[in-house]
């Protein structure tokens, strides 16, 4: 791998004299093929030290430079859709000398953010609402006169997504001038899934159907007007050679003009055509590009899925630099579900495109009649998992706390209300890290408690997790398991599952003092706070609750009125979550006791170590030591 800022065959890198766009439209054709491959150099280097999203931002270098070339950003507007190949957008907009603390703390975010660059028109980190966005940037620019142009940026797993054909179906309406670029790569995060990936598969644009297109077109030509005539007629058809080659078929039947598809890694033809749709089209515009995940770096063209989101890594030879630790709870929760599926037949898992991520690899490999990857579509996978309960199976639907916010009107009104034994796996609950605020999982505690019919529950370790997550699967009603991103607590794992009694705490260390109510992650720091406090001469009673819905009345009740102080600590947001339950519960029971609520402020959270934000948050062993002495004064 080339240095960055050494001279490279004799030239003298681009990158570093690239500080906004109006540099990069300086250079000839060369300079930008130059250019495209230092960007790539950069990115993986960088990268390899940090950690981030790889393959996605390789794929997109010459898509980027062409966009950036052709169109007048910041007037005109770039709208990343999921925004995490957003890392050449933000090299060539000012941030090259900070691109080093991509996804550090106080560094550049890994996604586009607002309040970094006036070049970042939406904060976003959630798939499929770039089209919406650009929908109404651009209906808001013709309110105001103002003829900049749009371009919603999509990738064609985004497309497997609800919310993208409802933009595309009111944008086709309306007749904005919006253009949309689809980026297609046949990849979201894991391999796409269902018909309209299928439909925009790369066979349908391979060599040898385009070979073959030309030649029916050559050949038609060839036949004097007679051919000319036929030619123009199917040009016309709505069964026209470009539907019936392309997938253009669809998009013009959403009232879009379909362009291509077209190379997305030659910037000639890129610049040609965005240049064309710039200066000769009106209305909405859909141009379809080819693109290689991983593109320019071999590991993650081979692998592009294990290349999607990585830790840092050998750049020679794509391997994760050693770690060491405790396995992690997504890999804990995909071992325990592949044994008590192997035990129980009506278990099924779903995923939202996140197979890999979430744990169910092994299960998709040994299920595979009952492993179902819905796609980017968490509604449709709760409502999907509602109908295989109503039939007596088990299922299982595993997805991340923050996409679990997308179907919080399918679990209550399609799984909550008709109270249908559907499990769901929350992965990455509380923060998760350098993946910053759209990925932290939060608010979860908060969204869910209030549902009727629904238990929630936390568990303290990994150990726990398995027991809580066969206490759900042979339950009769709706369960949420909320588990942290990470490493475990390097437990003991029982050989045997117990069902755990529904909504029972379980008392952890007596004491007289103050009685510390720590949930799921949490309950290991209120523990090494508990011996800390000892020290200090305070004698600190420990619960775990196990369930944050419903709530152990007796045994938080009689042990808070024994203490006569109460700290509650979640890895979640104070508003509405544990602590808020506690209060609500004590209050209920016409227990008047001071009470110190733990948590995450009413504000977004950004990147950083998780370690690092929960001692920010006062949630860590000191910062429970600390709200115990608060309470204690009370």
């Amino acid at each position: 791998m080339l240095m960055m800022n050494a001279p490279r065959d004799g030239k003298i890198s681009l990158l570093d004299s690239i500080d906004s766009p109006e540099d990069l439209r300086k250079l000839d054709l060369d300079g930008l093929e130059q250019l495209a491959q230092e960007v790539r150099e950069k990115i993986i280097s960088t990268v390899s030290e940090t950690g981030g999203h790889l393959a996605p931002c390789l794929g997109v270098v010459e898509l980027t430079l062409a966009l950036h070339y052709v169109f007048k950003t910041p007037e005109d507007k770039l709208v990343w859709d999921v925004g995490h190949q957003c890392y050449t957008h933000k090299l060539i907009t000012g941030r090259r000398e900070k691109f080093h603390t991509l996804r550090q703390y106080n560094g550049i975010s890994g996604f586009p953010k607002r309040s970094e660059s006036e070049y970042d028109v939406v904060e976003t980190g959630h798939s499929s609402t770039s089209i919406s966005y650009s929908l109404g940037l651009a209906t808001a620019k013709e309110l105001k006169k103002d003829d900049g142009k749009v371009i919603a940026i999509i990738g064609d797993g985004s497309m497997t997504a609800g919310l993208a054909f409802e933009g595309l179906n009111h944008a086709g309406d309306m007749d904005k001038d919006l253009i949309v670029i689809l980026n297609d790569n046949e990849m979201s995060i894991s391999p796409n899934v269902g018909a309209m990936s299928s439909f925009l598969s790369r066979k349908l644009t391979s060599k040898s159907m385009r070979r073959l297109k030309n030649h029916v077109e050559e050949r038609l030509k060839s036949l004097s007007s007679v051919g000319e005539n036929i030619l123009t007629v199917l040009r016309k058809s709505e069964e026209s050679l470009k539907g019936f080659f392309t997938p253009g078929m669809l998009f013009e039947a959403l009232k879009f003009e379909y362009i291509g598809p077209i190379p997305g890694h030659e910037l000639e033809d890129l610049i040609e055509t965005l240049k064309n749709v710039r200066d000769n089209s009106h209305g909405p515009v859909l141009i379809h590009v080819i693109t290689t995940k991983g593109k320019g770096y071999e590991p993650a063209e081979t692998n592009p899925g294990d290349y999607h989101g990585v830790g840092p890594f050998e750049i020679a030879t794509g391997k994760p630099r050693p770690s060491s630790g405790p396995v992690s709870y997504t890999s804990v929760f995909g071992k325990t579900i592949c044994t008590i599926a192997e035990a129980d037949k009506r278990v099924t898992a779903i995923t939202a495109a996140m197979p890999a991520g979430t744990g169910l690899t092994e299960f998709s490999k040994k299920f595979p009649d009952r492993f179902f990857d819905v796609g980017i579509a968490e509604q449709h996978a709760v409502t999907f998992a509602a109908g295989l309960a109503m039939e007596g199976m088990r299922p299982v639907v595993t997805v991340y706390s923050t996409f679990m916010q997308r179907a919080l009107d399918q679990v209550i009104h399609d799984v909550c209300l008709p109270d249908l034994p559907v499990t769901f796996a929350l992965d990455r609950g509380g923060v998760v890290g350098d993946d910053g605020p759209t990925h932290h999982g939060v608010f979860d505690l908060s969204f869910l408690r209030f549902i009727p019919n629904l238990t929630v529950m936390a568990p303290k370790d990994e150990n726990e997790l398995r027991h809580m997550l066969y206490t759900s699967i042979t339950g009769d009603g709706p369960c949420a398991v909320r588990y942290p991103r990470g490493s475990g607590e390097d437990v003991i794992l029982d050989e045997n599952f117990i069902a755990l009694p529904m909504g029972r705490g379980e008392v952890l260390r007596e004491g007289k003092d103050v009685l510390l109510l720590p949930v799921g992650n949490r309950v290991y720091p209120a523990l090494e706070a508990a011996e800390g406090l000892a020290k200090l001469g305070i004698d600190a009673a420990v619960i775990n609750p196990r369930f944050i819905k419903p709530l152990d009345n007796e045994l938080i009740g009689t042990w808070a009125q024994a203490c006569g102080r109460v700290v509650t600590v979640e890895d979640n947001v104070k508003k509405g979550g544990f602590g808020s339950a506690v209060q609500q519960m004590l209050h209920e029971l016409h227990l008047v006791l001071p009470v110190r609520t733990l948590g995450y402020g009413n504000k977004f959270i950004d990147q950083a170590p998780q370690k690092l934000l929960w001692k920010d948050a006062g949630i860590d062993a000191a910062g429970i030591i600390k709200g115990a002495l608060e309470v204690m004064k009370q």
